[in-house]
């Protein structure tokens, strides 16, 4: 699926008017044209556009601690360092007193730029951590030998993880180690054209390099995969279980059916983490249940499964069907089919979703998926557990509405709650996540991180509010963020509003709107001011402000709080 650098570049001919653009730093102590180059190309599909300062290679730290460098009159909402190990093995061979420290002494420096750049900026820092060299000196006795340059580089590897990516909310690393652990050190580096044009990357590896990278990007601006749909015969399990039987599918230990059950072990952790399930299968129902339910070497499980749909319909349709449900985008979608013929039907009448052309062997589906780097995400929270039982219960909820006739009495019979809070210590990872996920229902598309939100849960000049929904049929969790900014000693206005499509059309934006009035009213102020900004997503809530009442005021959205007339809903506080 990717593409080779020459193609990358034809891609840079394209118009770009039309997409997000995106302020990127690239420092690097190697030559970074073609990698700048690579990132443009890369994301122009993904509806992005980099804009790119490119310092001179060997510049970084003059960049970074000169408050008045070219770095920072740039502004970037991105800082991606590329420090090389042909570089750092030459320092190494220099500090010969202090090889056993080598690592830490690294990383202490490191951090010091990561705290210049926060203390001055609000840029993420995306830091490439380092290629294995093996310079042989002591040969496989290297990894016992805490001075070798072997043992320095795995401790700066994990140092990289454990002390910084793990304790900064703004420190991101692009794991190029994993990229040479799969493809190979030949294929990363050519000695030559290293030597001879200060080029650490080879031209093979930077479309896969600049892939990875943009992707953490990408993921940070809300763009990412949260659904895997699943075809049955011959992709989940071996064989045709309307055909076979269910005794003679292939899943379990033996033969191919081990490559079927290693597949499922992948598929069961990507749940886990957060990525909902789907299944799209021509079968009977009935029959197509039957593994998850009887056979005892089947690792995935009907719980497993947020929507499960298996009739004789056509697979585009069937998908249509599980977005409804889901309501989430088709472009977060990933499809994996055995069948030519059904992932080119899907190609054709759903472009967005992705689908990716599974190998012809069931033996190399991981080590193909594992190539992709299909589920990029740059947070992670406690909650994501619970997405698949949550979209379960929004099925149930589904189902349930197409029982009345008229939708005030399904609301009545819902018996909703919601917990109202200021962002806490506790809601923290989620509000980040959401700010970060949220791309249709949210009115300006500001993403937060942790970091962002403490410095608002610290700030005299914010009001937060956190949303949870309940109801009879289960916990939705936190659903809606708000952010209020004092303007002035009458004005509050609405930073960000944003909410889980999972939550529409239940009076959830009425019992939100009441909740700012209440929060205004309390704090003396008279206006409430809202404003819409355009994505490439976010159609659905263009006239969000206009449906609640505000007037609109110099392309903003006006609300007199001493005119206001709570709406009535059926949400009560918790």
């Amino acid at each position: 699926m990717y593409k080779t650098f020459s193609e990358l570049k034809k891609e840079l001919r394209r118009d770009s008017g039309h997409l997000k653009p995106i302020k990127i730093a690239l420092l690097g102590d190697t030559a970074t044209q073609f990698l700048n180059v690579a990132l443009k190309a890369t994301v122009i599909n993904e509806g992005f556009s980099f804009e790119i300062f490119e310092a001179d290679f060997g510049q970084i730290s003059r960049q970074i601690l000169d408050p008045d460098s070219e770095y920072y009159e740039f502004e970037a909402e991105y800082t991606i360092i590329f420090e090389s190990s042909h570089k750092l093995l030459g320092n190494y061979y220099k500090s010969y007193n202090s090889q056993i420290s080598f690592a830490e002494n690294k990383i202490a420096d490191i951090e010091e730029l990561y705290r210049t750049i926060q203390s001055r900026t609000k840029s993420r820092v995306i830091y490439c951590n380092f290629l294995s060299i093996n310079n042989q000196v002591f040969g496989d006795f290297s990894n016992k030998v805490e001075s070798s340059f072997v043992f320095q580089l795995n401790k700066l590897n994990y140092l990289l993880s454990a002390e910084l990516a793990v304790k900064n909310d703004n420190f991101f690393i692009a794991d190029l180690l994993s990229i040479q652990n799969k493809w190979g050190r030949n294929f990363m580096f050519s000695p030559s054209i290293y030597v001879n044009t200060e080029m650490v990357l080879s031209l093979d590896a930077l479309p896969i390099v600049a892939h990875h990278i943009a992707g953490i990007i990408t993921s940070l601006e809300g763009k990412f995969k949260k659904c895997l749909i699943l075809d049955l015969d011959n992709t989940t399990w071996g064989g045709i279980i309307g055909d076979d039987g269910l005794e003679k599918i292939q899943i379990g230990s033996l033969g191919i059916g081990k490559a079927f059950t290693e597949f499922q072990y992948w598929v069961k952790a990507l749940q886990r983490r957060g990525i909902i399930l789907a299944v799209c299968s021509k079968n009977d129902e009935d029959k197509a249940k039957e593994p998850f339910e009887k056979h005892p070497d089947m690792v995935l499980k009907l719980e497993d499964i947020a929507v499960f749909v298996a009739n004789w319909e056509n697979k585009a349709d069937n998908i249509r069907k599980i977005q409804n449900i889901l309501n989430i985008g088709f472009d977060s979608m990933v499809f994996l089919d055995d069948n030519p013929f059904e992932r080119n039907l899907v190609r054709e009448n759903l472009p967005e979703v992705c689908v990716p052309e599974l190998p012809e062997d069931p033996a190399e589906y991981l080590e193909y998926l594992y190539s992709l780097n299909l589920f990029e995400t740059a947070s992670f929270s406690e909650n994501d557990t619970e997405r698949t039982r949550q979209y379960q219960i929004e099925a149930q909820r589904t189902v349930a509405l197409e029982s009345f006739t008229n939708v005030e009495d399904f609301l009545k019979s819902m018996n909703m709650t919601s917990d109202v809070q200021a962002f806490n210590s506790f809601s923290k990872p989620r509000v980040s996540q959401l700010t970060q996920r949220s791309n249709q229902f949210n009115l300006r598309t500001i993403r937060y991180t942790e970091q962002d939100i403490e410095s608002m849960i610290q700030s005299d000049e914010h009001y937060t509010l956190s949303f949870t929904l309940e109801d009879k049929y289960g916990d939705n969790g936190l659903i809606c963020v708000i952010v209020l900014k004092k303007e002035d000693n009458e004005t509050l206005f609405i930073d960000s509003w944003l909410m889980s499509c999972r939550v529409l059309k239940r009076g959830m934006e009425d019992f939100t709107l009441n909740t700012i009035v209440d929060t205004a009213r309390i704090n003396g102020y008279k206006y409430i001011v809202g404003e819409y900004i355009q994505t490439a997503k976010n159609e659905m809530v263009k006239d969000h402000y206009e449906k609640l009442g505000f007037k609109e005021q110099d392309q903003k959205w006006l609300l007199n709080v001493e005119d206001y007339q709570s709406k009535h809903v059926y949400i009560s506080h918790k």
